[in-house]
């Protein structure tokens, strides 16, 4: 059985529609600059880490 390009079955046209869609999405999301040599000014926590101590609470 054999099929030309213009009698493709419902399905293949819908994942055909879907590609186009998703292609065309990834792509506007691909315009920006990546930003991938920027650094971040965070770099630590405001304090100096310290084991955490529960306490019950009393009365």
């Amino acid at each position: 059985m054999s099929t030309e390009e213009g009698a493709s079955s419902p399905a293949e046209e819908m994942k055909r529609k879907f590609k186009e869609a998703l292609e065309k999405k990834n792509a506007h999301h691909r315009e920006g600059q990546a930003h991938l040599d920027g650094d971040s000014a965070v770099h630590g926590g405001a304090a100096p880490q310290t084991r955490r101590e529960f306490r019950r609470k009393s009365g």
